[in-house]
């Protein structure tokens, strides 16, 4: 992991009319990092990531991302090819096979040829151990082999940060450990990760930081040993004691 901070948010507020569901976040990210984002439902995580995409506009302060301020940027398309991004819903396109699911954004968004594109989507296609269905049809996969074929299918696209929303929320409890195993993996490789997670587990095991946000502010934050065993916050511990038993 480097000191090099690859995002940079200064005091992001966003409303969804009369309800403020971002108060003045402060965040930071280096390169390597992986941040867990823990946390009750509607308490700002999934819209501090979606700021981070683009897919939500905040409507004050600044979010600055491989030193570049993202909220005045002119080519969304060309930045959201360098950050990916996973669902709960995985997003998958049900009129197109695995392989081209993984092909079709590096063809339009990357210019790459078709034999570059499948060369890239065989090999993260085998990467998340999902070679064997390249021709299945989309629609007739497991929720687990999904939401891996949506993870190949961003990695196609060399991100050089990848965001994920709940990726396993929508899975059965035997398919998390799928999806659970392949973002170990990432970690390991040194993949920049933001994951908004309720698998107490796995931010535990995989984190280097855990941030713990709650009604729309940054609560506490730490390694995953100082949030779990020690937290300073009160509605940290209380939340985890909820959360963990």
């Amino acid at each position: 992991m480097t000191d090099q901070n690859i995002v940079e948010i200064r005091n992001i507020h966003k409303r969804f009319g009369d309800l403020e569901v971002l108060k003045g976040v402060d965040f930071d990210v280096r390169q390597q990092e992986v941040i867990c984002l823990i946390g009750k439902s509607g308490s700002g995580k999934s819209t501090l990531l979606r700021c981070i995409n683009l897919l939500e506009k905040p409507d004050d302060g600044e979010i600055r991302v491989f030193g570049e301020d993202i909220l005045h940027i002119r080519n969304v398309d060309a930045y959201r090819a360098k950050v990916g991004m996973c669902f709960q819903q995985f997003n998958l396109f049900n009129n197109m096979n695995v392989l081209k699911n993984c092909m079709i954004s590096q063809e339009r968004v990357l210019k790459r040829s078709a034999s570059e594109a499948r060369e890239k989507a065989l090999y993260y296609l085998n990467k998340v151990g999902m070679s064997e269905f390249i021709h299945a049809d989309s629609r007739n996969l497991s929720g687990g082999q999904k939401q891996r074929v949506a993870i190949a299918r961003a990695l196609c696209m060399d991100p050089k940060l990848m965001l994920f929303d709940e990726p396993t929320s929508a899975l059965d409890p035997e398919m998390v450990g799928e999806v659970l195993n392949v973002m170990k993996q990432l970690a390991e490789e040194g993949l920049t990760m933001i994951i908004v997670t309720h698998e107490m587990n796995f931010a535990r095991e995989v984190a280097d930081r855990v941030v713990f946000m709650d009604q729309g502010v940054i609560e506490e934050q730490g390694s995953p040993e100082q949030i779990f065993l020690n937290p300073l916050s009160p509605r940290t511990a209380e939340f985890l004691a909820r959360s963990i038993h």
